[in-house]
């Protein structure tokens, strides 16, 4: 099993995970360095589990808030994918029986925006992503 030595809220924790996993406990531990460092910037020194705690429960509030999201966008793509089906299925009957399918004369199809906040921190994800996967690679012999 490999032993990692990690670094949250500037202290080291020796941790093991299963081989070929290691990649995701550097970028989990990150994530929860993040936090850490974030919390005693502006808590100060606290105690190892309640720092421990509170990043998580930081990073979990961030993470049930991104899922409600991506329940909201699923929901209004669903229902933008039924009404190009409708869309679709008019056109083929009309194609199949010309004249004798009546096509509404204005067909609203709304395209779903992703929402300004979620693409931020989607691009925040992925340069933290790259910046972890840089310190790995000098890390690396």
């Amino acid at each position: 099993m490999p032993d990692l030595k990690i670094t949250i809220g500037s202290r080291d924790f020796d941790v093991f995970c299963q081989p070929g996993e290691e990649h995701f406990l550097r970028t989990a531990a990150t994530l929860l360095d993040a936090e850490a460092s974030l919390l005693i910037g502006q808590i100060g020194r606290m105690p190892d589990i309640r720092m421990l705690l509170m990043a998580g429960l930081m990073i979990a509030d961030k993470t049930a808030a991104m899922e409600d999201q991506l329940r909201d966008l699923r929901a209004r793509l669903a229902e933008a994918e039924a009404q190009v089906a409708q869309a679709q299925t008019l056109l083929e009957e009309a194609q199949a029986n010309p004249g004798t399918v009546e096509v509404p004369v204005e067909v609203r199809v709304e395209v779903p925006v992703v929402p300004e906040d979620l693409l931020d921190r989607l691009e925040q994800l992925a340069e933290d992503a790259e910046a972890l996967a840089d310190r790995v690679e000098d890390a690396a012999p």
